[in-house]
């Protein structure tokens, strides 16, 4: 029992989860109706990062299926904050990209965001929350390159969908 306990003490992710339930909370606590939901202000991010992409590209980079993105592209165009149209290729095809609305929505969220983000992470000096930040791009970058601020040295953006390369092996 006690050489279960000793490693699960010494495992990262129940923190992980924590900290990002604690995140969630508080960011969910101090946002206004109409504010932007986690999950939009992530695509809104991925967008502001890459510019326009097609729609399955944005869905594999989200990790959404087909119907969850089209459940939230629907949400984002609808307030404004995205254009989607069809791509003169492929009349197929859906590209997206981030409005001028949608550029000053993501700029508040991140703000917001900033304000949660001192708050839960108060306990850290400036420095332990660079390290902090750099050591989460560099574990979520291995998976997904894309994800906030992670490197995007191996993201593609094709005319197919983008290539994902983990650095991990």
């Amino acid at each position: 029992m006690e050489s279960t306990r000793s490693t699960f003490q010494s495992q990262s992710m129940p923190l992980i989860v924590h900290l990002a339930r604690m995140g969630r909370r508080a960011a969910d606590a101090s946002a206004e109706p109409g504010d932007l939901r986690h999950r939009q202000l992530i695509a809104l991010t991925v967008l502001n990062d890459h510019g326009p992409l097609s729609q399955q590209a944005l869905g594999e980079l989200l990790g959404l299926d087909p119907s969850n993105l089209v459940g939230l592209l629907n949400d984002l165009e609808e307030r404004g904050l995205t254009i989607r149209r069809r791509d003169p290729a492929d009349r197929r095809r859906h590209i997206v990209e981030l409005s001028p609305d949608g550029k000053a929505a993501l700029q508040a969220g991140q703000l917001g965001l900033a304000a949660v983000e001192d708050k839960i992470l108060c306990a850290l000096t400036p420095a332990e929350r660079a390290t902090l930040h750099e050591l989460l791009v560099r574990a979520v970058g291995a998976d997904r390159p894309v994800a906030l601020g992670a490197d995007h040295s191996e993201y593609t953006n094709n005319d197919q969908h983008p290539t994902l390369s983990p650095k991990c092996d």
